[in-house]
């Protein structure tokens, strides 16, 4: 399986949950504000304070595989939890994620505004709760122009297929371990897929 649609699963996570993630978040926030110890890192991408392979979405990352797996009809293989939290001035240009990112959920865990997601040009507000399957490598994603709220917590579940093209890089092995994001074998994969999609969808190459 090349790629999947996109889909949004409702109540991804549970209120419950979220009361957990909402005070754990805070937790990791005071650390910048108060001089703590800061174990996240500005992230250059967004300018946003973020957490790589943290030990809460760590634990998501694992949990939530049989949901996804029920919801989009597939089998898994974790790879790495990532989240961000986004501040006034933030951006989130279009891109597209490596291969260790094959299928990704962008879950809201708290925000005070609106500040939509934009996948294959579609826009999508996802409240608190809600999260977005995708496929990261397939599909372009971004959000508008410039973040004016008030904050945003965000996380990111990536997987492998596990019957796919990249079981290499589950548990983000590859690239912690080499240092870079894909074989060469893999970038032709990707960039053969890419085009094939937009072959399809009627665009250029």
């Amino acid at each position: 399986m090349a790629t999947i649609d996109y889909k949004v699963i409702k109540n991804f996570f549970s209120k419950e949950e979220l009361k957990v993630v909402d005070v754990y978040c805070q937790q990791k926030l005071d650390q910048i504000y108060t001089g703590g110890p800061y174990d996240g890192y500005m992230d250059g991408q967004t300018f946003s304070p973020s957490w790589y392979r943290d030990a809460l979405t760590t634990a998501f990352l694992e949990a939530k595989i049989p949901l996804i797996e029920k919801e989009m009809n597939i089998k898994l293989l974790p790879s790495y939890s990532y989240w961000r939290y986004y501040i006034y001035g933030a951006d989130l240009k279009k891109h597209y994620d490596r291969p260790s990112c094959e299928i990704s959920v962008s879950a809201c865990m708290k925000k005070y505004d609106n500040w939509p997601f934009i996948i294959e040009g579609e826009s999508i507000e996802l409240e608190e709760g809600d999260g977005l399957v995708y496929c990261g490598y397939m599909h372009e994603h971004s959000r508008p122009g410039i973040y004016k709220g008030e904050g945003m917590a965000q996380t990111f579940l990536h997987y492998v297929l596990k019957d796919g093209s990249f079981p290499h890089h589950a548990y983000d092995a590859f690239k912690r371990f080499h240092g870079f994001e894909m074989t060469e074998e893999d970038r032709k994969i990707v960039n053969k897929r890419r085009a094939d999609r937009r072959l399809k969808n009627g665009k250029k190459v």
